[in-house]
């Protein structure tokens, strides 16, 4: 599990190695033009769940932790989703809930959820 440390908090946002390389390309992109966007993440334990909100923006400090050694390889239809979404009113949206290993990568965008291959 990667993890996305935002701003001065030291609670990390946990995800897959593979789903946090593809935002952290789409978070470069965007904040290097200057433009900010939220990131959503639901969250659930056996007996609670969650969502968070963050606004992602080029005065806050973000870092990437991976737990591989290696580049995670980028898949360009899910690059595109993410960043469709990063542009929209809704922002980029996980969901962390599911077992994320036995999957691809999940991403709302706008209400419905959408897998990348």
């Amino acid at each position: 599990m990667g993890r996305l440390y935002y701003g001065s908090s030291l609670d990390p946002i946990e995800m897959p190695d593979r789903v946090l390389a593809h935002v952290k390309t789409v978070a470069a992109t965007k904040l290097r033009r200057l433009e900010s966007f939220t990131l959503t993440w639901t969250y659930g334990t056996e007996h609670e769940g969650g969502r968070s909100t963050v606004w992602l923006h080029c005065s806050i400090p973000l870092r990437f932790d991976f737990d591989t050694l290696e580049a995670q390889q980028l898949d360009r239809d899910y690059l595109q989703e993410l960043a469709q979404a990063a542009s929209s009113s809704a922002g980029i949206v996980l969901d962390l809930t599911e077992n994320l290993t036995a999957i691809a990568e999940p991403v709302v965008l706008a209400t419905e959820l959408v897998r990348a291959a």
